[in-house]
């Protein structure tokens, strides 16, 4: 007789199997630790529970989607992350992609760019064009971009610190092009909390650093409506070693702070809420990355319509990119590294992302290489137009295991956001350590696991080999540092000096009050005034952040 239940199941036919095959050695656990049941069944959940959790796509709470098509009316935007070295290299390397099928661009900038010091600078001795491309002035901007129709290609710049300086690059390239700012599409990052929490690339303390975001999102409003003016990270949180749960709940606390740094400064919710999103990273747990996308497009829509009384629908949803795991990629048997991207890729697709990077296979060992790069776009394609996965929308949808993590991490988010709550919201979470602890202890104990044989990675504790050759690498020119210092002699001995000093003490004056800075900035910006002195002008007046100790 067939069982009728999952506990008749369990304490029959598997009971049975295990005694004749006992299961290998392995906890059988989500990446934050719960227990998982060997199967599930409609026994797991109440009548009508799943029903009520799924609904349908594009009406709320948007568990299977934000679109009524999803990919069925279009595919992701495949966007594939890239900087390097000076703007002209990166031209080319933007134009190759475009050229092989990318629907979208996405900007790396190196270190310096990212805290605000020109490529001349002492501080930005050996890190110029480094891990992305070095941006001093519009004069580099107008190179980066060259020959690339901003009216029709949309640009994620992965900015956080200096994405004001950077947004307002864009929009005047843009008018340079003859594209009015109403017509660009794109996203800045800019989202600091995350900066605080793990990567560290933060410049001023946290109350101006939210007065730069909000003075964005009241500038993009009125002027650049079609920008995205944040992409909430999760992703950086994941990178630094924290649960899927965890992911869900930091990033979504710090998207709470957000809306209410809006609102605090008069800004109503439906006016801005529509152009936030997010961007989330996708690890190897290929169910649990499924259900996370879910949960969180779930979590989110309840926040935004219960917490900040968002009516129109496109408030209550998460958009978000995705980029696929660079932590899990190895040095080791680099070519396996595809393998896993492809696994990745596809959890991305089956939660719904709106848009999505794909790792190149040799990124754990330097910046990616052409090649590799090809491959990395192909396997979106693959999936795009030869898996079938795009033909319906939310294809494990009412799954009873993907159901049960949904419910699952949901919970368990919810949990970490009403903890942060507690303890006075995400900068308060923050400046007191927790977030940061608890990434920690999460990334220890994954390591753990890993050291102790307890998680297996091919080529890393299992399944290596000895024979491996070194693949192609590929290097940043050592002479850069000294290319850009030439532009910017150039650019200070050709330029109105008086005009462009003028301008930064009027930054600095409006720095000191509470004028939005956006204008100021792209006039600045406009008159050739580099992004070191920008920054400079901002840090005269606002001073810098100091790194929290957490112990």
């Amino acid at each position: 007789m067939p069982s009728s239940s999952k506990s008749e199941w369990l304490q029959g036919p598997y009971k049975k199997a295990l005694e004749r095959a006992p299961e290998r050695k392995k906890v059988f656990e989500t990446t934050g630790q719960h227990a998982l049941d060997p199967v599930y069944t409609s026994d797991d959940f109440a009548p009508g529970e799943i029903e009520a959790g799924l609904g349908f796509p594009a009406e709320f709470p948007f568990t299977r989607g934000i679109q009524p098509t999803m990919y069925r009316g279009r595919l992701w935007t495949m966007r594939q992350y890239a900087g390097f070295g000076t703007a002209e290299e990166s031209n080319r390397r933007y134009r190759y992609l475009l050229d092989q099928g990318q629907t979208g661009l996405s900007v790396a900038f190196d270190l310096p760019t990212q805290i605000g010091y020109d490529s001349d600078d002492p501080m930005a001795a050996g890190e110029v064009g480094k891990v992305g491309v070095a941006i001093d002035s519009i004069d580099d901007m107008l190179t980066l971009l060259d020959s690339i129709p901003l009216e029709k290609v949309t640009t994620s710049m992965t900015i956080n610190s200096t994405a004001a300086i950077l947004l307002s690059l864009y929009i005047a390239v843009g008018r340079k092009q003859g594209v009015e700012p109403a017509k660009l599409g794109g996203t800045i990052q800019n989202d600091i909390l995350k900066e605080y929490i793990t990567r560290g690339t933060y410049i001023f303390p946290p109350k101006p650093s939210m007065r730069l975001i909000t003075d964005v999102f009241r500038y993009c409003a009125d002027e650049v409506p079609q920008w995205n003016t944040i992409s909430i990270s999760g992703y950086h949180i994941r990178e630094a070693g924290s649960t899927a749960a965890q992911e869900i709940g930091f990033t979504l606390a710090n998207g709470i702070a957000y809306v209410q740094a809006a609102i605090d400064a008069g800004l109503d919710v439906d006016n801005f809420a529509g152009r936030l999103s997010f961007f989330f990273a996708c690890h190897n747990n290929f169910p649990e990355e499924i259900a996370k996308f879910r949960a969180a497009r779930r979590l989110w829509a309840k926040i935004m319509k219960e917490r900040f009384n968002a009516t129109n629908p496109r408030s209550q949803m998460l958009r978000f990119h995705t980029q696929t795991g660079g932590a899990t990629l190895t040095a080791q048997q680099p070519e396996v590294n595809i393998v896993r991207t492809t696994v990745q890729a596809l959890a991305a697709v089956l939660g719904g992302t709106q848009s999505l990077h794909t790792n190149s296979m040799d990124e754990a060992l330097g910046l990616p290489t052409e090649k590799a790069v090809q491959i990395a776009l192909r396997t979106q394609q693959v999936l795009g137009y030869e898996s079938g996965v795009s033909e319906v929308i939310d294809p494990m949808g009412g799954a009873y295991y993907i159901e049960h993590l949904t419910n699952h991490l949901e919970a368990e988010a919810t949990e970490y956001i009403e903890t942060i709550d507690k303890l006075g919201g995400a900068m308060d979470g923050i400046e007191q350590g927790f977030q940061q602890r608890e990434i920690q202890e999460a990334a220890y104990r994954f390591q753990r696991e890993i050291e102790d044989n307890d998680r297996l990675i091919v080529g890393v504790n299992e399944f290596r080999t000895d024979d491996e050759l070194p693949p192609e690498v590929m290097r940043v020119d050592p002479e850069l540092g000294r290319s850009q210092a030439a532009k910017l002699q150039h650019l200070r001995e050709n330029r109105d000096t008086e005009t462009v000093n003028n301008l930064l003490a009027k930054l600095e004056g409006a720095a000191a009050g509470t004028d939005n800075l956006l204008p100021i900035i792209l006039e600045c910006v406009e008159n050739r005034a580099t992004l070191g002195e920008v920054s400079h002008a901002l840090r005269r007046v606002w001073g810098e952040h100091k790194e929290t100790v957490v112990v």
